[in-house]
């Protein structure tokens, strides 16, 4: 295995609850990646379905949670998958929230000692990606992983994102999306999804770097916030809005599809034309 940058194509999706079908429906679309969001148990059990009923997709953590699952198990896991398909899943591994953990303290730490544990263990660079936000923890992903995977941000989070780690580190900022014109709707929708995020720290924090005031972030966040993180409109508003992350440089863009589970695939469906991508099969 080397460390080289992994090749997830332009762009991924980004959920949770993915079946094994709902990935080879994704797959076939021409998305390049399935990335599957919570603080999955160290044993990673689910990620063997997706990667047998599909052949090409890779398969991403979004993220493991460094308090909750030990760097030894994530490691046997990774070893595990690793062994049956390889070089497609990719760990990716987070701090969580400060207040969501009592032990939560210095991230950087934190994220150091166990990255030095999965080097113990044999989990290679290029194979891990850092949830960073922040520009300490950024640089961190761009020496210690294959590189970052930031979450709710904009297009100009990704370009300072790409200013500090340099052009061969893995950039993935994950974009929500609901498919609708009307902007009523849409942010009613996105807020229900942000309602959580404006309870922590280092979400508003850089929310705040970026130039949001506290009335922007402030609960239920203002229409100028929701609009920036959540992208709506015709197909291609919304696709030219994803793709702004690729002009600021990203490599990879994970898309949440905010309208449930059961639309998922239906809304990658509708997007896939605008973004470009080359159905399989």
């Amino acid at each position: 295995m080397t460390d080289t940058k992994p090749d997830l194509g332009r762009f991924g999706s980004f959920g949770r609850g993915v079946t094994p079908q709902q990935a080879k429906d994704i797959e076939a679309l021409g998305y390049g990646a399935v990335w599957v969001g919570g603080s999955p148990p160290a044993e990673l059990d689910w990620v063997e379905p997706l990667l047998d009923a599909t052949t090409t997709l890779q398969v991403a953590t979004g993220i493991v949670n460094i308090w909750t699952a030990a760097a030894g198990p994530v490691a046997e896991s990774f070893h595990r998958i690793e062994a049956a398909h390889p070089g497609r899943f990719l760990l990716g591994i987070g701090v969580g929230h400060p207040e969501a953990h009592q032990e939560y303290v210095k991230p950087l730490d934190a994220l150091t000692d166990y990255l030095d544990k999965l080097d113990e263990y044999g989990v290679p660079r290029g194979r891990r990606v850092v949830a960073a936000l922040g520009p300490k923890v950024l640089q961190l992903s761009a020496t210690r992983a294959a590189g970052a995977h930031p979450y709710l941000t904009t297009p100009e989070h990704t370009a300072r994102a790409r200013e500090l780690i340099g052009p061969e580190a893995l950039l993935a900022p994950e974009h929500k999306v609901v498919l609708t014109t009307d902007a009523k709707q849409a942010r009613e929708v996105g807020r229900k999804a942000l309602d959580i995020y404006l309870n922590l720290a280092n979400y508003l924090n850089n929310w705040k770097r970026l130039g949001f005031g506290d009335q922007d972030v402030a609960k239920p966040g203002s229409d100028r916030l929701v609009d920036a993180v959540v992208a709506y409109g015709t197909v291609d508003a919304i696709a030219a809005r994803l793709t702004e992350h690729l002009d600021a440089g990203a490599d990879h863009v994970p898309v949440q599809v905010l309208t449930g589970s059961e639309k998922l695939v239906p809304a990658l469906a509708e997007l896939a034309g605008p973004l470009g991508l080359q159905r399989k099969g």
